[in-house]
């Protein structure tokens, strides 16, 4: 009989492969996955490197840190934080805008610093003030988009520089952009283990007036971090070490999902001072979400996102605490311009990097040990004055000067 060769599969043999395969593909998608983020959150660590860099090189040049809350002009009514003006920035401007020539943004920084003149004819020129003159040198209070009803507007958003996305400013982890924020930010300075004061700066505090020496008193017991709102801060006063302190956070931007970590809920200022974990004990989360706030409790309006405008000095822009560990939730008083418990936070897998002072980045995990999540914090009306930080190594790491020792390995 004649032989027949035979030049193909069959059926079965196909469906055998065609299964095979999608094992296999189904085994390697995870894997991409798992490389991609790993390799993003490279970028992200090397990002919070350069900004180390940036402060170090500041430092270098001027002798003291870059301030949170510096800028022109002094707060037209002196209190909790700065009243918009178009015709200056009224000490409200982030550690960020300082940096900018030192990270590779001296255009940017050009145009803040001697704003050039265009046609001031012209709507849409970015040179325009509001005032119908140039914008001032240094610019107007970052929040400025505010007034006048509408923030989406385009007559309150003119300001170009306020407005540019930076990259080196952002995690490519976290996948926020575009309106209702200015430019966004996912670092933030670091205000130490007390948020008393954060949003006001003690040389402004005079809507009850005191004797100077309790605004003193006050400031030494709360502001315990390596930047000081309004306040010129110095390595030298790192006395507990470069190594062992906290510069600056990561923090993820709001996406308007109700999200514990990037959006404040509203509670009470003491009582947020005396137990930072209120909002959580008070029942605001939503119990079958946890990681969202519960639909009706109060929260921050859309512009008043995490790390929203990445030159506003206020605690929800540009800061962070050492409170509660990473990706806790954000609980405030005052949701969009007051203070309260902030912690880091980041869209990477268990825990957020840090910035040491001395330019190192670490990766820190949500299981950080944090001490007692409802302690009082240190503040001058509080029993704790001048004490140890209640909240643990991460509160210890967050404080410049209260003289613990830290017995772990952080860079490892």
């Amino acid at each position: 009989m004649r032989k027949f060769s035979r030049s193909g599969f069959t059926l079965v043999e196909l469906l055998v492969v065609i299964a095979i395969i999608g094992v296999l593909v189904g085994l390697l998608l995870p894997a991409v996955q798992a490389a991609r983020e790993a390799a993003r959150r490279m970028s992200c660590s090397n990002n919070f490197k350069q900004i180390g860099l940036a402060i170090h090189n500041y430092h270098s040049t001027y002798k003291q840190l870059p301030t949170q809350g510096a800028g022109t002009g002094e707060l037209i009514v002196p209190g909790h934080y700065a009243h918009n003006s178009s015709v200056r920035n009224n000490q409200s401007l982030s550690f960020i805008v300082g940096i900018l020539p030192f990270m590779e943004q001296q255009a940017l920084w050009e145009e803040i610093s001697n704003p050039s003149i265009f046609d001031l004819n012209d709507p849409n020129t970015p040179f325009a003030g509001m005032n119908g003159g140039p914008w001032p040198a240094m610019g107007p209070t970052p929040s400025l988009y505010r007034t006048g009803g509408n923030p989406d507007s385009i007559e309150n958003r003119r300001y170009r520089p306020w407005m540019t996305e930076i990259p080196t400013l952002r995690c490519p982890s976290d996948p926020g952009v575009g309106l209702p924020a200015g430019g966004r930010t996912n670092y933030a300075a670091c205000m130490g283990d007390s948020h008393n004061w954060s949003h006001t700066g003690v040389p402004h505090y005079n809507l009850n007036p005191r004797p100077s020496a309790f605004k003193v008193n006050y400031s030494r017991a709360a502001e315990r971090g390596m930047f000081v709102h309004r306040s010129v801060m110095k390595f030298r006063d790192v006395l507990d070490g470069l190594a062992n302190t906290v510069a600056a956070g990561e923090i993820a931007t709001d996406l308007g999902d109700r999200d514990i970590r990037t959006i404040g809920a509203d509670d009470d200022y003491y009582g947020i001072a005396d137990n930072p974990s209120l909002c959580r004990d008070n029942g605001k989360m939503d119990l079958e979400y946890p990681t969202k706030w519960a639909q009706g409790v109060a929260v921050g309006p859309s512009f008043a996102g995490r790390g929203f405008m990445w030159a506003n000095s206020f605690p929800l822009n540009s800061q962070m605490n050492t409170i509660l560990p990473p990706n806790k939730e954000v609980c405030m008083w005052w949701t969009w311009g007051g203070e309260g418990t902030m912690p880091a936070s980041s869209r990477h897998q268990g825990g957020a990097h840090v910035l040491m002072g001395d330019g190192a980045v670490i990766f820190i995990t949500d299981s950080i040990e944090a001490g007692d999540a409802h302690a009082q914090s240190v503040y001058y009306w509080g029993a704790r004055v001048g004490s140890k930080s209640p909240y643990g190594l991460w509160g210890a790491m967050g404080t410049r000067a209260s003289k613990e020792v830290i017995e772990e390995q952080l860079n490892q």
